[in-house]
């Protein structure tokens, strides 16, 4: 990927979000959890919507997950991707959903349910971040 010739900007990494991008570069996924309540969020926020806590810790990911919806993005063009570029929302086995680009897979084999499996892949300006595709094998 070319980071020079992109529009895509770096993440902006806090004290609320750092864990999550430590996670990825260890080839990880990596979900906030309120030690008050329980409650999974995500995207990382400084304090649990559920019950206002401040406190969290980290919950590791099984990596696996359903199709919730995806969109086919065509334009506006960006050398950080490959076009017609595929975005899922993704149901994390967790219970929270991610947003990730989709990869290895074939769009018109993209339907709702589908189970979809995370791999940890390098993006634009070398940041490790999750992205989907449909399961290869399905497991029980």
């Amino acid at each position: 990927m070319n980071a020079q010739a992109t529009g895509v900007p770096k993440p902006i990494i806090t004290q609320d979000n750092s864990f999550f991008f430590e996670a990825a570069a260890a080839g990880r996924l990596e979900v906030q959890r309120c030690t008050q309540c329980t409650e999974l969020r995500h995207p990382p926020a400084p304090c649990c919507a559920s019950c206002q806590s401040f406190e969290w810790d980290t919950v590791t990911c099984a990596m696996r997950g359903t199709l919730y919806s995806y969109t086919i993005a065509h334009r506006p063009q960006d050398s950080a991707f490959e076009y017609p570029h595929a975005i899922a929302l993704v149901d994390l086995e967790e219970g929270v959903r991610i947003v990730a680009d989709v990869f290895d897979s074939d769009h018109a084999a993209l339907v709702e349910g589908a189970p979809m499996e995370i791999v940890i892949r390098e993006h634009v300006h070398g940041t490790m971040l999750p992205s989907v595709r449909i399961a290869q094998e399905v497991t029980e």
